[in-house]
């Protein structure tokens, strides 16, 4: 399987911690998920910088000079363990359509449910062999349904996930999916942590910031809260991120 590491932060902010620094950051639980990195970071001005690498996060240097020095507003992270598709850039997480970013944690049984239920258009995108690529697709293809309006993405979105869980061989869908404005992480299959951590804000010593985090496996002991097995999470940015659970109209 693989590991995910998201955050949300109220201003431009540091993102070493969580993958270099922390006890169980991706960069020491690399050795277990040797076969690709990805880390997609968000800013406001900048929009996507996204770094990918088939290595093991471990042993490359370039990771280690990405993570203590990616900064930014959002960040979605991944290092695989690769269970469908081989070791490639193309197999490689996080995934990039236009302004959305994916990284899954998980196998799809069977991704020919979800393949039924994606558009040409989207399926046509696809250019790896993983069974998460076509995930990605599959989610697409909802938030195109709700055109430009969020709400009508989210509610597209929130229906195509339940409708997938309920498949009877889905498999393991957990995932971070993010425009940089909104965070969405779901669990179905595996763990998946949040918690509210401060960080010092740039240029002001000893002033904190609200930072949201979201982990499949917790990078410290800090009192993490478990998500709930099924649940969507909408972590919206902003000067103080708000985190809300996604439900069916």
């Amino acid at each position: 399987m693989c590991r995910l590491l998201g955050v949300v932060s109220g201003e431009t902010s540091p993102f070493g911690f969580g993958l270099h620094h922390a006890p169980r950051s991706l960069l020491a639980l690399s050795p277990q998920h040797p076969d690709g990195w990805g880390l997609a970071v968000f800013g406001r001005t900048s929009g996507w910088q996204v770094h990918r690498h088939t290595t093991c996060a471990g042993e490359d240097a370039h990771f280690r000079e990405v993570a203590l020095r990616a900064r930014g507003e959002v960040l979605v992270g991944h290092i695989r363990r690769k269970t469908v598709g081989d070791t490639g850039l193309l197999n490689t997480h996080p995934f990039q359509r236009e302004r959305w970013v994916f990284a899954h944690n998980g196998t799809i049984e069977d991704v020919g449910e979800l393949s039924a239920e994606t558009s040409a258009a989207r399926c046509a995108e696809i250019r790896g062999d993983t069974d998460s690529e076509r995930l990605f697709a599959y989610l697409l293809t909802a938030i195109d349904r709700g055109g430009g309006d969020r709400r009508a993405i989210e509610q597209a979105l929130t229906d195509a996930v339940f409708r997938a869980q309920r498949l009877a061989r889905i498999g393991i869908i957990n995932f971070l999916l993010s425009d940089g404005e909104v965070l969405y992480a779901h669990r179905f299959g595996r763990t998946l942590h949040v918690l509210e951590r401060g960080f010092e804000a740039s240029g002001a010593p000893g002033r904190r910031r609200r930072a949201l985090w979201v982990a499949s496996e917790a990078p410290t002991d800090e009192r993490f809260r478990e998500v709930p097995e099924g649940a969507l999470l909408a972590i919206r940015s902003g000067p103080v991120p708000r985190l809300e659970r996604l439900t069916a109209a």
